[in-house]
C-alpha cells in the first residue's frame, strides 16, 4: 500500500476530477457514497459551522474549547495552505500521512462503484471537494472521535458537509460571496446557508443583517431547534486590545465568562470566540449549563489561527492575512489599524478567480487610503489566480495610481520589492508589509518564510 500510494499521489489523483471551485449543487451522491461506506457521517456528534467570513477561525476555536474539555475531536476544515491533510485534524493536528493513505486505500474500491453508478446516470464522478469530504469522515469513524466539528465548504443545503446532521449548527456573519451560485443578495445566500439548520440541531448565529436574521430565524422554527443570536442573548461584554492579542469578557447563553485572554488580534476574532463559546455551551449542557472557565482559559492558550493577521517576521514587519472577499478585507483592514501601528504599509495582493476582484480592491483602497501608498499585484500558483497584470489594470478603477502600483507573478520577487520599499528607519519602526487577497497566496507566503504549523502543538492539550 505504502509503495502504491502517498499523501501526493492521491491529492494529484482527487485534483484531476473537478477543481476546488467547482461545488455542484446537489447532495444526492454524497448520500450514496455515505450509504456504500456505511453511514460514517454519524460516527459521533457533529458541530457543523456555516456561514460567509470565520468559518475555520471559529472551527479552531470549538477544536480548542472541545479538548480542553478533555473530548476527543475530529476538525474538517477548508482549504488547506500547506498540505492537504491539514483539512483533516485529529486532536488538534494534521491527519497523519500513514492513516491518510491506509483509509484511502481502504475507501477507493466502493468510492469506484460510486462513480460508475454517477457515470451511467450520465452524472459526473465525485468532485475533489466531496471526495475529501468523504475521507475526512470515514477518518473519523475509524478513529474513532467523540465529535467531529465540521466546517462547511461552499453554501450548505447542497455543500458536501451536509450529509450530517448537526447537534448544534452555527452560522458566521453572512455577506456578499460566490453571488455566481449562492445568490446574489445577502437574503438569498441566507436561505442556501441555513441548509444546515435541521431537526435536532441548535442555532448558534452570529449578529446579521435583519433580512438575513429573518431567514434563519424562519429556519430554525421550520425545524423545531433552540436558537440564539449574538448581541441578544451572547456576545462580547468587554474586550481590551493588546500585544499579540485581546482580554475579553464573553456573555454566553448560560454564563459569564471574565478575564479570557484570545491570542488573535481583531475585534471579529472576539465576535468569532464568542460564537464559539455559544456553540460549546450548546453541545456540552444543552446552553443551560454554565462552562468551567478553567476549560476556557486553558483553550485559550491554545488557540491558533494560521494565516489570520499572522506575522511572519519582523524588520520590516510582514503580515499575512487570509481575507478573500470584501467583508473579510474590512475585517482585517481594522483589526492591523487597531493592533499594529503602521504609518507605512505596502501591500502585497493577488485574488482567485472566482472571487469579486473588482469590489476587494475597492474595499483595499477605501480601507488601507493614506496608509498603504504603494501595492504590488502577484499571483499564487494555483491555476485559479488572476494575472497580476490583470490586477493592476483593475486597481486603475478602484483609485490605486499607476505609479504606485508593481506587478510580477513571483511573490518571493513581490516580497522582495515590498522590503525595498521599506527604508531602514521605518522597518524598525512602524513600516510594514501585509500580504492578502486569497488563502493561496497566504500558504505559499507561510512556506516562502518556513512556516508550516497549523496545529495545536502536540501534547499541549
Amino acid at each position: 500500500m505504502a509503495d502504491e500510494y502517498s499523501v501526493a499521489s492521491i491529492y494529484a489523483e482527487l485534483l484531476s476530477r473537478a477543481p476546488e471551485n467547482d461545488m455542484r449543487p446537489r447532495i444526492e451522491p454524497m448520500q450514496l457514497a455515505m450509504e456504500v461506506l456505511g453511514q460514517p457521517q454519524k460516527s459521533a456528534p457533529v458541530i457543523h459551522i456555516g456561514g460567509t467570513n470565520g468559518k475555520t477561525s471559529i472551527a479552531r476555536m470549538v477544536e480548542a474549547g472541545l479538548l480542553a474539555h478533555d473530548l476527543r475531536v475530529g476538525r474538517y476544515s477548508s482549504p488547506h495552505m500547506g498540505s492537504v491533510t491539514e483539512r483533516i485534524s485529529i486532536d488538534g493536528q494534521p491527519v497523519s500521512d500513514e492513516t491518510f493513505v491506509r483509509i484511502w486505500d481502504e475507501i477507493r474500491p466502493p468510492i469506484s462503484l460510486v462513480d460508475q453508478q454517477l457515470e451511467a446516470r450520465g452524472e459526473q464522478p465525485l468532485t475533489l471537494f466531496e471526495l475529501l469530504t468523504v475521507l475526512a469522515f470515514a477518518v473519523f469513524a475509524d478513529e474513532p472521535v467523540d465529535v467531529i466539528v465540521l466546517e462547511v465548504g461552499l453554501g450548505g443545503s447542497w455543500d458536501a458537509t451536509n450529509v450530517a446532521e448537526g447537534s448544534v449548527q452555527v452560522i458566521a456573519p453572512i455577506s456578499l460571496d460566490h453571488t455566481d451560485m449562492l445568490g446574489e443578495t445577502e437574503e438569498e445566500i441566507a436561505e442556501e446557508k441555513a441548509g444546515i439548520i435541521k431537526p435536532g440541531g441548535f442555532l448558534i448565529s452570529a449578529a446579521q443583517q435583519r433580512d438575513v436574521a429573518d431567514v434563519l430565524l424562519e429556519a430554525a422554527q421550520r425545524a423545531g431547534v433552540p436558537f440564539r443570536f449574538e448581541g441578544v442573548e451572547f456576545g462580547v461584554a468587554d474586550r481590551l486590545p493588546g500585544v499579540g492579542g485581546q482580554q475579553l469578557t464573553i456573555q454566553g447563553i448560560a454564563g459569564r465568562y471574565p478575564d479570557l485572554l484570545l491570542p488573535l488580534l481583531g475585534a471579529h476574532q472576539a465576535e468569532n470566540f464568542a460564537l464559539a463559546i455559544a456553540a460549546l455551551e450548546a453541545f456540552i449542557g444543552g446552553g443551560e449549563q454554565e462552562l468551567n472557565i478553567e476549560h476556557l482559559r486553558t483553550a485559550c492558550e491554545h488557540i491558533t489561527s494560521p494565516g489570520r493577521l499572522e506575522t511572519l517576521r519582523s524588520s520590516p514587519a510582514v503580515v499575512v492575512d487570509a481575507a478573500h472577499n470584501p467583508a473579510g478585507i474590512e475585517a482585517s483592514a481594522l483589526a492591523l489599524r487597531e493592533s499594529f501601528g503602521f504609518t507605512k504599509l505596502v501591500l502585497v495582493v493577488g485574488i482567485l478567480a472566482e472571487k469579486d476582484a473588482a469590489t476587494m480592491l475597492k474595499t483595499l483602497f477605501d480601507q488601507y487610503s493614506g496608509l498603504a501608498s504603494e501595492i504590488c499585484f502577484t499571483e499564487s500558483t494555483s491555476p485559479r489566480a488572476i494575472p497580476a497584470a490583470d490586477l493592476a489594470e483593475m486597481a486603475l478603477d478602484a483609485g490605486f495610481r499607476e505609479e504606485d502600483i508593481h506587478t510580477t507573478g513571483r511573490l518571493d520577487e513581490a516580497v522582495a520589492w515590498s522590503v525595498e520599499r521599506i527604508d531602514e528607519e521605518e522597518a524598525s519602526e512602524t513600516g510594514g508589509i501585509l500580504i492578502t487577497g486569497s488563502i493561496t497566496l497566504v500558504g505559499e507566503a507561510r512556506a516562502l518564510f518556513g512556516i508550516s504549523g497549523t496545529g495545536i502543538p502536540e501534547g499541549e492539550v
